[in-house]
Order: structure tokens, then C-alpha cells, then sequence
């Protein structure tokens, strides 16, 4: 489960009533704003870092002391601070995402600052990463908020009447002192949105993929009720993990035997626990961030990124390029039909669409494996997902390097 926060700032309200499952309408005035822009780490300025494979700790820039539950460290570091990028609208949200080797006894930072009308704000930290355990607590950073600007877990949000035209990004490296580890971000990158606020969301027409089903693989996080409570404990707080474990397991990139031999021999599916322990967040206190989850991905070789879609169309294009995605979405009980449940923050699984362009989800929040794939009406899962009471179309996308992402949306600006 990730309880949504939605804090946006949009005025523009869709009164469209939703249509039949594949009509075709015109695109709403409503449409938001979406933007994903990846680092270019060969521009910015680099304090030990270096580039050519990726983003790595050259040589320490400084040390600083670091303290968590876990005690007092010291820690050498190097940070790259990215060029300002300008957004092209004006955004409501930034959320930043990665992929990074981190191996034990390094950690990195992840910190966006943003231009409103009055200048540049402050640093914000967006996430503090680690594989290894021992080292930090891997975690997202609470009670940043400002008279700019807040962070809502994993999330920037532009103060109401504040809204940014463009950010920078900062990434700092840490390891032990003296130590010869190296980490490295392979990738990372920034989307920036504005979701109108909007009740309600017209039905896209299609984009191509129905009659398409994807064979990922179906796993329940129902079936851990009660595992690990030091990670949450299953069940219902386990459907990020869950829906991101089901993906890596399509690409054939998830937990080996040896990995999760630490999992109780009993358990029916090992790597969603595993997925569970090592996307977790010791501040938000549940494997529901966003960016930890795509980060997780990237342990295994895999790229990830959080974005926003605009619309069932364009996942679509995902699909038609073989590439399964997460989403999340919140509604009421009866409000997707076929689900049977209500919910505060959800994420599933989208794996291909019916012959009518209806959605197939593999959603975990089901009584077994068996039960996991579901059939939901493209025109109530649509409203569930896109209106800005719900995540206004957050999708993690999650590919090996070599799988190429189709073209985006024409005339739009690139959301992946």
C-alpha cells in the first residue's frame, strides 16, 4: 500500500463523463503537464566525481559525519550538482529517480532545489540510499518543508502560489573513509508535473495494444499477511514490492535461491520479501516510495524510472514495446468494478489489455496467485488512476538497458 499525498495546485476541472470502453474522444483541456528529463552527467560540476561510465566517487571531495539509528559515522564523499533545467511549464511536483551500484559500505543522496519566481530554493533531500545494511538506514527525509516548497516522502511539492520553472539536481556519493569502493549511478533523471485538479477523466482512445497480454509473471502480497513486521509486515503493505517483484520476474532479473535463503523455508514466493526488506523506508516506515522501488530494479541490472502518463494510449506504447508497468491509483469501494475492494493507495501490475481495450492487471492485492489477473474497465480504471485525487498517472517503468522505449507522445514533452 502507498497512501497517496496530493498536493497539487492545477485550477482546470474535467467534467467530461467518462465513455465507453473504447471510444474515441478529444484530448481534455485538462491534460497535465509531464515532463521526464534524464542527467546528462558529462555537464554540471563535479567535486570527485568522475563520468564515462556512468556517474562514480573519484576521489573524496570532503568527509562529513552521519548519524542515524545505527550510530555516528564518518563518511568521505563526491558529488556531482547538475545544470539547471528549465521545465517548459509551470510544475507542482518534481520527483527524482535513479539506478546505482552501491556496494557495501557506500550509500548516495539524492537532493533537488527548484526556481520559483523569487529565486532558487534551498536543497531538499529526496531520498538517502542503500543496498547494504549496516551502513545507514536506507530512508527518505520527513519535516523539510518551507515557505517554498515540501517533501512528501519521495516527493517535491511547489508551495501553493510557488509553482517551479526549473530545478537543479545533486548527487552525493558516500563511502568509509579510505576505503576503495566505488559506487556509481548508472542513471538518473527528474520528472516534473502539473496535474489539473479534475474529479473526473475522459476515456483515451486506443493506442494499439489490445488484444495484447504480456506473460508476467502473478504473485499475491496477500499470501505474506503477517511476514516480517520489522518491513511492515505483508498483506496490504506489500503491493509496491509485490508489483515491482512481478516485473523483474517477466525480464527474468529477480532474487536468486541463494539471495532469499534468509526467508522462511514455508513462504510461497521468497522474492517478494526479499523485494519487501530491500525496498524499504525506515522514515516513511513501509516499501511503498516510489524511487526506492525503480532504485531496487537496478540492483538487478535493470533501468528504472518514475514518471506520470497522460493516458492509457500512452501506456499502451509501453506495452506494445513488450514493457509491463506499475501504476499507481486509489479509489472507493465499487469505483473499479471487479476489484472488490477500496483503497487509500495502490499499486498493481499492467500487463496488456483485452480485444475490447479494457486493462489487465496483475494486482497483487488478491487472495492468491491464481486470483491475480484481473480484468478492469478501461473507462473506471482510467478515472481511478488519472484524477488528481488519485497519483494523477504515476507509473514506474522498469526495462533492461538493451529494451528500447518506444517513441513518446508527438508534440508533447518526453515523459519517458
Amino acid at each position: 500500500m502507498r497512501a497517496l499525498t496530493v498536493l497539487l495546485s492545477g485550477v482546470l476541472l474535467v467534467t467530461t463523463l467518462s465513455a465507453p470502453a473504447g471510444a474515441v474522444t478529444k484530448p481534455g483541456a485538462a491534460t497535465p503537464d509531464v515532463v521526464f528529463q534524464r542527467a546528462d552527467f558529462a555537464s554540471g560540476t563535479y567535486e570527485g566525481t568522475t563520468t564515462g561510465d556512468g556517474l562514480a566517487f573519484g576521489q573524496a571531495a570532503g568527509t562529513v559525519r552521519y548519524t542515524d539509528a545505527l550510530g555516528t559515522k564518518t563518511w568521505e564523499y563526491a558529488r556531482w550538482t547538475g545544470p539547471e533545467r528549465a521545465i517548459g511549464f509551470a510544475a507542482t511536483e518534481l520527483i527524482a529517480s535513479w539506478t546505482a551500484d552501491v556496494p557495501p559500505g557506500s550509500w548516495m543522496q539524492v537532493e533537488t532545489r527548484a526556481r520559483n519566481a523569487e529565486g532558487l530554493t534551498k536543497w531538499y533531500s529526496l531520498g538517502r540510499w542503500s543496498y547494504a545494511e549496516g551502513d545507514i538506514l536506507r530512508t527518505s527525509v520527513p519535516g523539510q518543508g518551507d515557505a517554498d516548497a515540501s517533501v512528501a516522502v519521495d516527493t517535491l511539492v511547489a508551495a501553493a502560489g510557488k509553482p517551479v520553472s526549473a530545478y537543479q539536481l545533486r548527487l552525493t556519493l558516500y563511502r568509509l573513509p579510505g576505503s576503495s569502493v566505488t559506487p556509481r549511478v548508472r542513471t538518473s533523471g527528474v520528472m516534473a508535473s502539473n496535474v489539473p485538479e479534475r474529479k473526473t477523466v475522459p476515456v483515451s482512445p486506443g493506442g494499439g495494444a489490445w488484444g495484447t497480454e504480456l506473460a508476467v509473471p502473478r504473485r499475491s502480497q496477500n499470501v505474506h499477511q503477517g511476514h516480517y513486521p520489522e518491513w511492515d509486515g505483508g498483506g496490504e503493505a506489500w503491493c509496491s514490492p509485490t508489483s515491482t517483484t512481478m516485473i523483474l520476474g517477466y525480464w527474468d532479473r529477480w532474487p536468486s535461491a541463494a539471495d532469499t535463503s534468509w526467508v522462511d523455508p514455508s513462504d510461497p514466493n521468497p522474492e517478494v520479501d526479499y523485494a519487501a526488506r530491500y525496498t524499504y523506508d525506515h522514515a516513511y516506515e513501509g516499501a511503498g516510495n516510489w524511487p526506492f522501488n525503480t532504485a531496487y530494479a537496478g540492483r538487478f541490472g535493470m533501468d528504472g524510472f518514475v514518471t506520470r502518463l497522460r493516458s492509457l494510449t500512452e501506456l499502451e506504447q509501453l506495452i506494445k514495446a513488450g514493457i509491463p508497468v506499475v501504476t499507481s491509483q486509489s479509489f472507493k469501494k465499487n469505483e473499479l468494478p471487479g476489484a472488490g475492494y477500496g483503497t487509500n493507495g495502490h499499486l498493481m501490475a499492467i500487463v496488456g489489455f483485452t480485444a475490447s481495450g479494457d486493462v489487465i492487471a496483475n494486482d497483487p492485492a488478491s487472495s492468491g496467485n491464481a486470483a491475480v489477473r484481473h480484468v478492469y474497465p478501461r473507462a473506471d480504471f482510467e478515472n481511478v488512476w488519472l484524477r488528481s485525487s488519485s497519483s494523477g498517472g504515476i507509473t514506474y517503468v522498469i526495462h533492461p538497458p538493451g529494451h528500447p522505449l518506444p517513441a513518446t507522445t508527438p508534440g508533447l514533452p518526453a515523459n519517458w
